[in-house]
């Protein structure tokens, strides 16, 4: 009977995961991986936990439990990065955070020894990088994405420069955000524990607002004011990273700092390339074929590997390459034209502007009724959501293209969701 309760309390959190939009596909590996950071208990209690922020007391009528018992359990859990806790007007509410982003990472951002990071980092390496199921889910499933590209400022002609909104700029995400914290690269921290880390910077994670909160207030980042923000902006541009961050326009929560080699996004970006794993920048890199040598810093440098050298077909030059771009795979980074240092690439605008949700709310529902999980939303533990939250939900779909209006529809069966959609036509 204890082996029973033991796997369903493990495998009802996974259901509950799996709930989000992003969820985390079953294996033997994820279940190992969630033995380590959660007790059979806290399995139990968690998987009863609802998708939208709760308070303590929210969870102590869950829970079954007295609320000293219940704000115990819930601060031990938060203490631990498996829960964000947000703190606004004096009021502290809870949210189980995603796998990803979310407390895969947030256990590898700092050093610890309540947990064994090396057996740790080898499971992940093998759930996301060897198995694959996972990390095919979570940056393919839908045409909207959890994350996107921000563009190698440095690099930004005058003319760019014109056509680059504030909200794709990370250095503008860093002035505005309060707080910011800073922790360990879990990408990279993980592949050390493999021994395939390149010497990419490893402190340079960086967290915003809520996130950067929860996270420095439990010593899993470091408080870092603009000033250190923008340093180690720099110190990213330095090592040719990649400003890979939350697909949203305001209140962005993370911006992490890519390597090619370590970061499961543009791992994800160059295996499942054709399938759009990552929300693209504006701008597409243009060669100049005529003076371009061939000397391969473009190719060596681009994360993706959209960048390549072919035949110059010199017939005086046999030998001689020059660069070729795949644009259907490109991020649009920039970073090609940093390492081309004769100045024989400059970025270009792309036809289309690549559009991004304007909030965590927005990109929430959408990846939701992409991926057939809307009525997760809108029904939490079988308990319909407040009128306000519903309203908030409703919203957002009010505003999308019909077809996606249509799919909402069929997902939730709402006739109520369904009246409010056909008065828009009149």
């Amino acid at each position: 009977m204890a082996h029973h309760n033991l796997q369903s309390g493990y495998s009802r959190l996974v259901e509950r995961l799996n709930r989000f939009p992003q969820g985390a596909p079953p294996s033997e590996l994820l279940n190992k991986i969630l033995k380590i950071l959660f007790t059979q208990k806290e399995a139990d209690l968690v998987s009863l936990l609802p998708i939208k922020p709760f308070t303590a007391e929210k969870a102590s009528r869950i829970w079954k439990q007295d609320i000293v018992s219940t704000q115990k359990e819930l601060d031990k859990l938060a203490g631990r990065a498996l829960l964000v806790d947000i703190e606004e007007n004096g009021k502290t509410t809870y949210a189980l955070p995603p796998p990803m982003a979310g407390f895969f990472e947030f256990s590898m951002m700092r050093f610890r020894d309540d947990v064994d990071q090396k057996v740790l980092g080898e499971l992940f390496y093998q759930y996301l990088n060897v198995e694959e199921d996972f990390i095919k889910s979570l940056f393919t499933d839908g045409e909207t994405q959890l994350g996107r590209t921000f563009v190698h400022e440095p690099v930004l002609s005058n003319e760019n420069a014109l056509h680059v909104l504030d909200y794709e700029r990370a250095s503008e995400v860093i002035k505005s955000a309060r707080p910011m914290a800073v922790g360990i690269c879990y990408c990279r921290h993980k592949m050390d524990h493999m021994g395939k880390a390149c010497d990419a910077p490893m402190e340079i994670c960086m967290t915003f607002n809520t996130s950067a909160a929860s996270l420095s207030k439990h010593g899993f980042a470091r408080v870092v004011d603009a000033a250190e923000g923008l340093d180690l902006l720099q110190q990213a541009y330095e090592n040719n990273l990649v400003q890979f961050g939350e697909n949203v326009r305001e209140n962005v929560n993370f911006i992490c700092n890519c390597c090619g080699c370590c970061c499961e996004a543009m791992i994800a970006a160059r295996k499942f390339a054709i399938m759009n794993p990552i929300h693209t920048t504006n701008f597409l890199p243009v060669i100049d074929e005529e003076n371009c040598d061939g000397c391969g810093k473009c190719a060596n440098s681009c994360p993706v590997e959209a960048m390549t050298l072919v035949s110059a077909n010199d017939p005086h030059k046999p030998k001689k390459k020059k660069a070729k771009l795949d644009e259907s795979i490109c991020l649009g980074c920039g970073i090609c034209v940093r390492a081309c240092t004769k100045g024989y690439i400059h970025l270009k605008s792309r036809p289309e502007r690549v559009i991004t949700p304007l909030n965590g709310t927005h990109r929430a529902v959408i990846m939701a009724i992409e991926r057939g999980k809307l009525q997760n939303l809108i029904f939490d533990n079988r308990v319909m959501w407040s009128h306000r939250a519903l309203a908030a939900v409703f919203g957002v779909i009010l505003k999308l293209p019909p077809i996606k209006q249509a799919l909402a529809c069929k997902q939730v069966k709402s006739r109520y969701l369904e009246f409010l959609i056909n008065r828009l036509k009149y």
